[in-house]
């Protein structure tokens, strides 16, 4: 079949894709930039790429006319605070450009919404749901609660709170009741459901076989991990501080920690396992997910991950949008220092960030994350996705990628911490020298300010990151 996958950088859809792939498909990658999408050189041939906005009619107008099927694997959660607008305005842009092609079978992977009252990410989901259903095709819709898997937002909360925490005062939802199910069932489900009439025109919940609340589940990885745990649940904690109490232990954004608090308070608990009799297979356990994830952490095979989405940092723009580095306007620090060997120094831009740390003044750097989140903004925590490689539109601590050249030796990154202005990191190998040049476009008087009050820091960090480098 030709598919249409949009989503294509997300984190389901990049594992999706191979999938497809491997099962014989044509697949077209809906994606909103075309900078950001790097798929494996083994299934290039069997792909065409297309630059797709749901939010931009005119985009849609890329969809080829051919398709057979389709999945609709867009969200809007953290992007604003109008998602629920967002996500249906989306919806029926999209319905609308479909119904002008041949696709057949359309699946959209939503959330279990089987109480009476939810929360709005929720009922956003489901009334997305509704709009895609109006549709002249066949319409399945494949609900799942947390998924569980290396990179995923639920996974990478519980590790962040379980490893960070021996000790925890948790709010009282953490006895909600929930249906985890394993990123690679997802995938699964997904690839055999489209173009499979059994499952034209309705919805099914999808989960693994353990139901357990999230207390279990922070219990759960924890004996996994072999640590010992202590949770205590207070009743007195309200959604705001809830919030807050994710947002600053773990690496989510604080508007993804609402929107997350506000469903915890409902139970997501699948109401049958339907979907597994047709498509003959049985789901993981909560415990094989946690290990396969782990695994997969341990080898630095991490697939996708849910920070290098847009929606980690707030920031909607494309990659494109500032790969151009200004120069009017703006103030510089540039230095430049004779390198020994190109391929090491290469090598160690390459590994900077995350675990690794920035090579010289590692404290100060921590100083700025730490102030970074306590004015709402990404701090490190993001870390890396993956230890030794970088692709474009990747979330480096608190910076995003925007050019990666590994042959030229240039590496491009746009900061995306809280900042009176917009600034850029570039380093980039000339003629057996690294150049390392720090941009920074202020906004008004305040971005003058803030530029001159860490020049003295700017001069003692960036020399020693230059000398480490190129050492």
């Amino acid at each position: 079949m030709k598919i249409l996958l949009t989503g294509a950088t997300g984190y389901i859809g990049k594992r999706l894709l191979p999938a497809l792939v491997d099962m014989g498909h044509k697949v077209v990658c809906g994606v909103r930039d075309l900078d950001r999408f790097h798929p494996p050189k083994s299934i290039e041939e069997n792909i065409e790429a297309i630059t797709l906005d749901v939010l931009k009619p005119e985009t849609l107008e890329n969809i080829p006319e051919d398709i057979d099927a389709g999945f609709y694997l867009i969200h809007s959660m953290a992007a604003s605070s109008d998602y629920m607008e967002l996500e249906k305005t989306a919806a029926i842009n999209f319905r609308k450009a479909i119904e002008k092609t041949s696709l057949n079978h359309l699946v959209y992977l939503s959330g279990i919404v089987n109480e009476d009252e939810l929360s709005e990410h929720l009922e956003s989901r489901k009334n997305v749901e509704i709009e895609l259903g109006k549709g002249s095709y066949n319409f399945t819709t494949l609900r799942a609660g947390i998924i569980i898997g290396s990179g995923s937002a639920s996974f990478e909360i519980i590790r962040d709170l379980v490893e960070k925490l021996p000790v925890m005062v948790a709010p009282k939802w953490l006895n909600t009741k929930c249906q985890p199910i394993g990123v690679v069932d997802v995938v699964t489900i997904l690839s055999q459901t489209i173009g499979n009439k059994e499952t034209f025109n309705d919805n099914f919940d999808i989960a693994g076989p353990d139901i357990l609340t999230y207390k279990e589940m922070l219990l759960g990885y924890a004996k996994v991990r072999g640590l010992g745990r202590t949770i205590i649940t207070v009743p007195v904690m309200t959604p705001r501080l809830s919030s807050y109490w994710l947002y600053f232990v773990t690496s989510t954004s604080y508007r993804l920690a609402t929107a997350l608090v506000d469903s915890m308070k409902i139970e997501v608990v699948a109401r049958d396992n339907r979907i597994e009799e047709i498509l003959g297979l049985r789901t993981m356990s909560y415990r094989t997910s946690l290990e396969r994830a782990l695994s997969k952490i341990d080898k630095g095979m991490v697939a996708s991950s849910w920070k290098d989405s847009y929606s980690s940092s707030g920031i909607q723009n494309r990659v494109s949008d500032h790969i151009e580095v200004p120069s009017f306007g703006c103030f510089k620090d540039q230095r430049s220092k004779e390198i020994n060997n190109r391929e090491k120094c290469i090598e160690k831009i390459w590994q900077i960030g995350g675990k690794n740390g920035w090579y010289y003044g590692d404290f100060l750097w921590k100083v700025r994350g730490y102030l970074d989140l306590m004015v709402g903004g990404v701090g490190l925590r993001r870390g890396r996705t993956n230890e030794n490689s970088i692709q474009v539109g990747d979330a480096l601590d608190f910076w995003r990628v925007l050019y990666a050249n590994k042959e030229q030796g240039r590496l491009i990154l746009f900061a995306e911490m809280k900042l009176p202005g917009e600034a850029w990191l570039e380093f980039n190998i000339k003629d057996n020298k690294l150049v390392q040049t720090a941009t920074f476009r202020p906004k008004g008087l305040m971005g003058r300010l803030y530029w001159y009050s860490v020049y003295v820091f700017h001069g003692f960090i960036f020399e020693g990151l230059l000398r480490e480098l190129a050492s």
